[in-house]
């Protein structure tokens, strides 16, 4: 089972400049931040690897989010503790 608590390296990077930082999985930035917002996107590809990859960034980097699918349907736990629908490009606060 990988491990959760930090992102692998395979096909991911991490960069950021003065106004965010950007977790990327093949050529999607499937997780970006700043001190107020973080932004989840798909690509259009919401597989169990893309959502472990958000999982792991947000764990990495303590954005206390959790996304996770039940009954074919992904959601996120944001971080003021609301469980919504993930939509690929959606924003929520920090």
């Amino acid at each position: 089972m990988p491990a959760m608590n930090a992102l692998s390296s395979y096909a991911t990077t991490v960069a950021g400049d003065a106004t965010a930082m950007r977790v990327t999985y093949h050529s999607t930035v499937i997780v970006e931040w700043t001190d107020t917002t973080i932004t989840l996107r798909t690509g259009g590809w919401d597989t169990v690897t893309t959502r472990r990859k958000m999982n792991q960034a947000a764990n990495q980097f303590g954005l206390n989010f959790r996304v996770f699918c039940k009954d074919s349907e992904t959601s996120v736990v944001r971080p003021d503790g609301a469980t919504v629908t993930l939509r690929d490009g959606m924003t929520f606060a920090r």
